[in-house]
């Protein structure tokens, strides 16, 4: 695949870029509504752009570009950390990359204590890289999900090679009751922050990065798309 980007016409378009097409763009299902929703908006949408906006060095942002099935490497080897979405974004401070997760309920996948049984070598290399750019002990508690620790490092990883020190992950659900949210929390818990939905929490990194989380609550309507 190269790496020339070609705008999408339609939400349909977005399709093409999921890693099992025919297992995931279903209606009700969060890649699909996703697509709807940030397809309609031609942009961030309202109530993530709200979210985003409740910190107070966001309060001029603007998106440059948007990615759909966005993959970032990541040390260790295996497979690239495919994101839902990326924006690069900007600020009157500068850059920012954001990565975004879709959920209605769909889980997080395994936790790190399912992933990190009986370690790889590149299993193992791969998790200290995630817990040192996170500024997190090595290695995290088992209940952890580790989808939401490489999430949030692919948009430290791009920000970097952006050469921004500014970083956000943003979980858009589209679950009526926000299914999974507790699993978000105790990924937030880890920066010793809590959290509540739609709600923009704030850290910083050892590389003094920025880091900017939420959970946005988006449109059920995007459900029957």
């Amino acid at each position: 695949m190269t790496q020339i980007l070609v705008p999408a016409r339609d939400p349909e378009d977005w399709k093409q870029f999921l890693a099992h097409p025919d297992k995931q763009w279903k209606k009700g299902y969060s890649a699909r509504s996703l697509a709807y929703c940030w397809h309609e908006a031609d942009g961030i949408p309202k109530e993530v752009m709200e979210v985003l906006l409740q910190v107070p060095a966001l309060n001029s942002l603007k998106f440059i570009f948007i990615i759909p099935e966005h993959k970032v490497p990541i040390p260790g080897g295996g497979a690239a950390s495919q994101n839902d979405i990326w924006v690069l974004g900007e600020t009157d401070n500068g850059l920012i990359s954001i990565t975004v997760e879709g959920k209605v309920s769909e889980p997080f996948g395994p936790t790190v204590g399912k992933w990190f049984s009986n370690p790889s070598p590149g299993k193992e290399k791969r998790l200290k890289f995630l817990c040192e750019e996170l500024g997190l002990p090595f290695p995290v508690p088992d209940h952890i999900r580790y989808q939401l620790l490489h999430r949030t490092v692919s948009a430290i990883i791009e920000a970097r090679r952006l050469r921004t020190d500014k970083a956000a992950m943003i979980v858009h659900s589209f679950s009526p009751s926000n299914e999974w949210f507790e699993n978000y929390q105790a990924f937030v818990e880890l920066f010793g922050l809590s959290s509540n939905i739609d709600e923009a929490v704030s850290t910083g990194l050892p590389s003094r990065m920025k880091l900017h989380i939420a959970w946005v609550h988006g449109g059920e309507k995007y459900l029957d798309k």
